[in-house]
């Protein structure tokens, strides 16, 4: 299973976002397992109501689609997963991030993400997937 990223998730779906690094889509392509983090659901609609991020359907029908018809799993974050994200290096402090890398971690899957902080994060192992 692989874990995607937040700008992933969307630009695998919505490539009008920006194309993922062809690698990156084929590694993605033939994964039978997908996984994005609730917190990826949450950061998509902020950035969506802000207006920082164009989707091609409306918020709700894109989320639908996004995850029930795309077959990636929606993970739910739990009490253990949120003391992993605090007790991450301080490379940076994006919430977010530190949430979906403390999923990976927690479910020791891989994360698939084209942040370049995320190397820095010696937590991440061998975790991370990069274009």
């Amino acid at each position: 299973m692989i874990l995607l990223d937040t700008h992933v998730w969307v630009r695998w779906l919505a490539p009008e976002n920006g194309a993922l690094p062809a690698s990156l889509a084929q590694r993605l392509d033939a994964e039978a397992d997908l996984a994005v983090s609730v917190v990826s659901c949450w950061e998509v609609a902020y950035l969506h109501r802000r207006g920082r991020l164009v989707l091609p359907l409306e918020f709700d029908e894109w989320l639908d689609a996004a995850l029930g018809e795309s077959g990636i799993v929606c993970v739910p974050l739990t009490s253990g997963m949120a003391v992993a994200a605090a007790q991450l290096s301080d490379v940076h402090r994006d919430p977010a991030d530190r949430f979906i890398m403390a999923t990976a971690i927690q479910l020791g899957i891989s994360l698939a993400s084209l942040d370049a902080a995320f190397l820095n994060y010696p937590e991440l192992g061998g975790l991370l997937v990069s274009g």
